[in-house]
């Protein structure tokens, strides 16, 4: 039976990167749609009054400043939206015989966790500290909801790392979707 760990390594392997891709666009799409759009706690640049690397200053409740605050969060949205594509191609790519399976598997839904978690942990780190051209929410505590959102990505990305390593693995060129010389169920 080839359902060893060598068989679970090279399927992880195959799903890690399109995972990971589909999850930084996801979760960008999370940030952009709730934070940016329907809470409306920060855009693209409405922190660079107190950023890191002089970008000027588009308050938000003026009409040019939300125009341009929203022009960024559309590059950012464009961004999200080809990751998820780029992610989504990649996926296709591996598993056109087992695509079923493969959207209920711990493996992949594990992978798209990290990739969220990385977007959260690479996004926060840049535009909230390094950059601080954005705040997740902008105030006195905006410092405790930049960590907030560093914890969750690292929460994100340990759990889906986790949740990954415990997924059955796959086999993505077989039609039915098991494993190359196991007995049918």
């Amino acid at each position: 039976m080839a359902t060893g760990s060598a068989e679970t390594d090279r399927v992880r392997r195959r799903i890690a990167v399109p995972g990971t891709v589909l999850g930084i666009g996801l979760g960008g799409f999370v940030d952009g749609i709730l934070l940016h759009q329907i809470l409306q706690w920060h855009h693209m640049l409405s922190s660079t009054d107190t950023d890191n690397i002089g970008v000027k200053y588009y308050p938000v409740d003026t009409v040019p400043g939300l125009r341009m605050n929203t022009l960024w969060d559309g590059f950012f949205h464009a961004f999200t939206w080809l990751a998820v594509l780029i992610g989504l191609g990649l996926l296709y790519s591996r598993v056109v015989h087992s695509r079923g399976r493969v959207w209920r598997s711990r493996m992949l839904w594990g992978w798209i966790l990290v990739g969220w978690g990385v977007f959260n942990l690479v996004e926060g780190v840049i535009d909230h500290h390094l950059l601080g051209i954005h705040h997740v929410r902008t105030g006195p505590y905006q410092i405790w909801w930049d960590l907030g959102f560093l914890l969750l990505g690292a929460v994100l990305a340990a759990g889906g790392w986790l949740l990954q390593r415990g997924g059955a693995p796959i086999d993505l060129c077989r039609a039915d979707g098991r494993v190359s010389g196991a007995p049918a169920p």
